[in-house]
């Protein structure tokens, strides 16, 4: 438990560190992330895949195909014509039986053993010698083959023993065939002629009958077909590859994959001049994109913090997109091949919409959608339209977002969206239901739920990375089981209501002037948490007990009151509280005098202003710098007073309203939040009805009398 107390220490240094740094908004570190921006958009601009019409097999040809580039192709029916013909030169090969040549060497042995007359036809030779020239002749018929001239020659052409080919007669043995047999009988070993002439003619006299030697011949053929290089035809520049309404071959495919290595290996992605296009490309798009920021969104582009905020969402969508093409270009699976159109834009434009505004979040969609379609290897114009709709409607459902589950319902609006311009693409092909069309309205589904997953999960990170405030936080932050909200209502439950009526208040005029609602509703149930330290001292807990200010001086009083302000932000900062509601907590008395007890130390002091330090007597602010803050300030000022009216009317409210707050503007406690003198008088007319209906008498009910 101690090591994840630390842990949760240090892991706040560090994110507080982050938006320290962040709200430093130095340009310096604005230039920074946009040189980031700058080459995070040159490598995925400069490491394209090759964009090719994708033909399916046995598909008709929607379009004409030319060559771009000179290329050659591994031209496999060619290959595989020249395979057969040289497989067509390998004739039939023959061979005498095995069984044949050991039975005329089985009756040459008896011969020997039996049958003294060879003694006299060969007198200079001996048994041993007979016998072994019986073994070499043996082994020399038992290898010996039969073929035409032209397997012959192929044989010597692949480099092969071609001692035991002999030239076939018609089937039969050729006429010089034991003359041969003779020479190599002597060439082997120093036989006497004798032996040599006994021994070929105990063969010679059979009738031998040759059969084909079927295993030879298929081998033979194998090493052939083999022995053939694959053949590469070249297709130059402008040559139609393949005609419109033709039929998709396996050749055209594989011209379509030799092209398109080839244009990949022709833009040298090494070369120099490729990578300052790259670059310089990079540079356009961002300084396009900043130029517009400029114009329509100063204060966007002036702001650290939703600038690197928009730039990492950027970058990790142009990673999201180059995975994806990665797995659609590698994969093996048909399945994922079929993929035609990946949703990718959606998922910068939720997480932009949601953390910055929906109107960066159309830029970046239409941004996004543009570079991606002319960067990804996908149908461009399909792709661009496919997105930006999507997109688009993901802008229109992510208004009002306050719970994370909802996002799945955005992302489910958007794969709605996209299925009748799904339907619009492949009525194009003249197509009404195809199995493309199926595939890609399920392929759609899963990207747009896979987006969802992603966002609900990168949120969370990306909004205490970059100390962001999502009305989905927001919505967190009311819950009652929060702890910081269970021990204000436990511990000093009359200011837990006063800051319920506030947070209703607050959120109803800032919605009048168009300013951020949810945020005033939640961050007026943390502004006075600074009054569980000391809840005695305010009057809303004190609950008809004795006034403990009766006690102190006007000047201890003060101080009492006024350190729930500094208390608040210790409180504040020790729960991990965000910093705009620390803000909040700080600015909603802004720099306002403790006025109640500066009179009664005035009074103590005989009226004497010089004997009494004012500045004591103030709260140390800042005053409000932000209009949230402005109207906070007004409601709590006002509604802390409406409790004090005897006589309440629409009339004496708005007067009081009047009052209240012409006296914060004289003061100039207005002075930095922005608040126009228009949308002031929005908020007065908004508090005085409201703070009038909260307090309507209600009709009293007669006692019931028992009967």
């Amino acid at each position: 438990m101690q090591d994840y107390i630390e842990f949760d220490r240090l892991s706040g240094m560090k994110t507080n560190r982050i938006w320290a740094w962040l709200a430093a908004n130095q340009r310096g570190w604005r230039l920074f992330v946009g040189f980031l921006c700058v080459v995070a958009l040159a490598l995925f601009l400069h490491f394209r895949e090759v964009r090719l019409e994708v033909l399916e097999l046995n598909a008709t040809a929607p379009r004409y195909i030319v060559a771009q580039i000179d290329f050659e192709f591994p031209d496999y029916e060619t290959t595989i014509v020249l395979k057969q013909q040289a497989m067509k030169d390998i004739g039939t090969i023959y061979q005498m039986d095995d069984k044949e040549i050991r039975d005329v060497r089985f009756e040459l042995e008896n011969q020997l053993i039996h049958d003294k007359k060879w003694r006299t036809t060969a007198p200079m030779s001996t048994f041993e010698e007979m016998y072994k020239a019986a073994d070499v002749l043996e082994t020399q018929l038992l290898e010996a083959r039969f073929t035409d001239l032209r397997t012959i020659q192929k044989i010597k052409d692949l480099n092969l023993p071609d001692e035991s080919f002999f030239e076939e007669a018609d089937g039969a043995l050729p006429p010089d065939f034991w003359q041969k047999m003779s020479e190599q009988l002597l060439t082997a070993e120093s036989f006497h002629s004798e032996t040599i002439a006994f021994v070929i003619s105990a063969f010679q006299v059979h009738s031998w009958q040759l059969q084909e030697d079927r295993a030879l011949i298929h081998a033979l053929r194998s090493q052939v077909s083999n022995a053939i290089s694959e053949k590469y035809t070249r297709v130059q520049a402008g040559t139609r590859i393949i005609d419109q309404g033709e039929q998709v071959a396996s050749r055209h495919l594989t011209m379509m994959a030799a092209m398109k290595k080839a244009i990949s290996e022709d833009r040298k992605l090494e070369d120099p001049l490729t990578i300052i296009a790259s670059l310089l490309l990079s540079i356009i798009f961002v300084s396009i994109s900043a130029l517009y920021f400029r114009i329509s969104q100063p204060t966007f582009i002036r702001s650290l913090q939703q600038v690197a905020l928009f730039v990492c969402v950027v970058i990790l969508t142009l990673c999201f997109a180059k995975l994806t093409e990665f797995i659609l270009l590698k994969s093996t699976s048909n399945f994922i091949g079929g993929v035609r159109y990946p949703i990718v834009a959606p998922f910068a434009t939720i997480l932009i919409c949601i953390l910055l505004s929906p109107r960066t979040a159309l830029f970046a969609a239409t941004f996004l959608s543009i570079i991606l379609s002319v960067s990804l290897a996908v149908d461009h114009s399909r792709f661009l339209v496919l997105n930006l709709v999507t997109s688009i409607v993901v802008i229109i459902s992510t208004k009002g977002l306050r719970k994370r589950k909802e996002v799945f319902s955005v992302c489910i609006k958007s794969w709605i969206s996209a299925i009748p311009v799904l339907f619009a693409f492949s009525f194009s092909e003249d197509h009404f239901w195809s199995g493309s069309l199926a595939m890609d309205i399920c392929s759609s589904f899963f990207f747009l739920i896979l987006t969802a997953v992603l966002v609900v999960g990168l949120l969370p990170a990306l909004e205490s990375l970059f100390g962001v405030l999502t009305d989905m936080t927001l919505m967190e932050y009311m819950d009652p089981n929060n702890e910081l909200l269970r021990r204000l209502a436990m511990e000093v439950p009359g200011t837990y209501q006063h800051s319920l009526v506030l947070g209703n208040l607050a959120e109803m005029c800032a919605q009048a002037i168009g300013g951020h609602g949810l945020f005033c509703r939640a961050a007026t149930l943390y502004h006075d948490i600074g009054k569980i330290l000391n809840p005695q001292f305010y009057t809303e807990n004190q609950q008809g007990a004795v006034n403990i200010h009766q006690l102190l001086t006007p000047f201890e009083s003060a101080q009492v009151i006024i350190s729930h302000v500094t208390d608040g932000e210790m409180l504040a900062r020790k729960y991990h509280l965000p910093s705009s509601f620390i803000d909040i907590i700080r600015e909603h008395h802004g720099t306002t005098l403790v006025y109640y007890f500066y009179r009664k130390q005035l009074e103590l002091k005989g009226g004497k202003q010089d004997e009494v330090d004012e500045k004591a007597f103030r709260y140390p602010g800042p005053k409000p710098r932000s209009k949230e803050s402005g109207i906070i300030m007004i409601c709590d000022t006002v509604e802390a007073a409406s409790r004090s009216q005897e006589d309440v009317t629409e009339q004496s409210l708005s007067q009081l309203v009047d009052r209240l707050v012409a006296e914060k503007a004289e003061e100039g406690q207005f002075d930095e939040c922005q608040l126009t003198f228009e949308e002031l008088g929005k908020v007065k007319k908004v508090l005085s009805k409201q703070l009038y209906l909260a307090q309507h008498v209600r009709v009293k009910y007669p006692k019931r009398e028992k009967t």
